[in-house]
This record gives structure tokens, sequence and C-alpha cells, in this order.
């Protein structure tokens, strides 16, 4: 029954997106729920993780530098490419770029781990990539853009810190002590992190549901091939690696979802509101094409070592 719940993630993921969508007033009230719910799933992430997982990780580090080189690569190219084809204005294709030259966002995370694909090795990635950014994000967005814009690292690390590293280290604590029984209720921290990231979807959905109806059908396009760009070059960039499957799919996720939250503060603070409706509807978007590829692939069976490149 759990396994059934768990594999309808992106019916339930587009189900209440377009819910909220109709009612935004059923989520909104909740908006300030969205960091301790992400929290949350990290920390039963944590619990399913060892210590043994980032000390392999660690141990593979042309894993960790091939991601971040598909990410900063590739995204920022996509979003110039696509902008010119789309023959998107000015104040569009500003957003299109800060979108591709953020770092990686928690949901990454979140979408790996029902993809059933190498967690340690997302978070370690969504780090590396934020910690990078510092200096990537704005030397990128000067060269694509023509202006440099400040990262507000501080406020970034302490992100990192209270939604992702405190929560999981908790949870690989609590692995640690008690491993055999959380071993027997893996499956409903699954449920329970599917049913966690549903509910923020919607709230995120709901958020921006005007975002959403002024924003032009080229540029919702735009998006959707933006997000698509960057989860099939990182799964094929990763694959041409020789990458197993598992670690095949976690990169692409890495990839394909941005920290579009940051984009949207910083088109916001730097340069106009319309700028900030290309990543707005991004945070939608990759988080459904998230689920929709989580949904798959944790049907699939593999029996591949994720220790081996």
């Amino acid at each position: 029954m759990i396994g059934r719940i768990n594999s309808l993630f992106p019916f339930w993921a587009i189900l209440f997106s377009c819910f909220a969508y109709i009612k935004p007033e059923f989520f909104i009230p909740h908006k300030g729920s969205i960091t301790p719910l992400l929290a949350t799933i990290m920390f039963f992430m944590g619990i399913t993780l060892h210590l043994d997982d980032f000390a392999r990780i660690l141990k593979q580090p042309k894993t960790i530098f091939v991601a971040v080189i598909l990410k900063f690569v590739c995204m920022p190219l996509a979003a110039l490419l696509i902008s010119k084809m789309l023959h998107l204005s000015t104040e569009l294709f500003v957003g299109m770029i800060l979108v591709g030259v953020v770092s990686g966002g928690t949901a990454a995370n979140v979408i790996v781990y029902l993809a059933k694909g190498d967690v340690a090795l997302s978070i370690t990635i969504t780090m590396t990539s934020t910690l990078l950014s510092v200096l990537i994000t704005p030397l990128l967005t000067l060269l694509y853009v023509g202006q440099s814009v400040p990262v507000p690292t501080f406020d970034m690390l302490v992100s990192i810190l209270q939604i992702v590293a405190i929560p999981v280290i908790l949870g690989v604590t609590l692995n640690y002590f008690l491993h055999a029984t959380i071993k027997r209720y893996e499956s409903y921290f699954a449920m329970f992190s599917m049913i966690t990231i549903v509910f923020v979807i919607s709230i995120v959905v709901a958020l921006n549901q005007n975002a959403i109806a002024s924003i032009g059908f080229l540029t919702i396009v735009g998006i959707i091939l933006h997000n698509s760009a960057g989860l099939l070059s990182g799964y094929m960039g990763a694959k041409w690696f020789g990458f197993n499957p598992t670690i095949c799919k976690t990169i692409a996720i890495d990839v394909g979802m941005q920290n579009s939250g940051l984009a949207v503060a910083l088109a916001l603070k730097y340069f106009t509101p319309l700028s900030a409706l290309p990543g707005a509807v991004f945070s939608i978007w990759h988080n459904i094409s998230g689920a929709i590829l989580a949904g798959f692939w944790s049907q699939q069976k593999e029996t591949y070592d994720t220790s081996k490149s």
C-alpha cells in the first residue's frame, strides 16, 4: 500500500499543484513552513544514510567535479541559447541567466532521495556548488549579462546549515544508534517525505500564482526547455564519463534543479520584477519535472554499486 502511494508521487505533485493554483488561499498561510518542512525531510533522509556514504563520496572527487562543471557550464549556456532561440525580452533573458548561474537547490536532494539516487552525493554536490557560487555566480552574471551581482554568502551558508547540514547530521547520528529499528520503517520515511514535498510544491505554486498567470507562453516554454536541458545534459554528461545509472540520475537532478529562489532574490534586488518571473516559475516547474522523474526512476530496478564510478 505504501509503495503504491509513493509510486504515484508525480500524480500527487501535479494534482495538488493544480489545486494550489485554483485555490491558493489554502496554502499561502503556510508559506512560513517551507524551511522547517524541508529541514524535516532532510532529517528523514539523513536517517537512511551512514557515515560511510559520505566517506565514500569524498574518495570520488571526480564525480563531484564533473557534476559542478556540468551545472555551471550547461545551465547558463542553455539559458543563453534558449532565450535567443525564443527571442525573449532583455528582462526575461536576464532572469533566465540568473536561474542558470546560481547554485543547486535543496529540493534536488529531496528529489534524488525519492528517485532512489545517491543522496550523500547529491548533498555533497549541493554544498560544493553553493560554496563555489560565491565566486562563480557573480562572474557568470557579468559574463552573460554584463553586470556583476553580489551573492549573499552568509545567508546562503546559514540556510544550508539550517536546512541541510544539521538535520542530516542528526539523522545520520540516529541511524548509527538505532539502525536495525530504522531499517524496518524506511518505506514510511519515503512516504512522509513524498507527502511533505508535495505540500511544499503546493505552497510554492500558490505563492507564485500571479507570476504564472502573467507570464507569456513562450517564457513558460523557455523555462521547461531550460530545466529539461539541465536534466538531459547532466545525465548524458555523467554517462559520457562512465558513471553508473544511479550516479547519472543523481547528477542529472542536481544539474537540472537550481536555487531559483536565489535567482528571484537577485533579480528583484539588482534588475526588475519581470526578471524575477523566470526564477519564480522555474521554482515550480523543476519540482514538478523532478517529481515525474523521481516517480519513474524509483520504479527502476538497479543492481549497481554506487561506490563505483
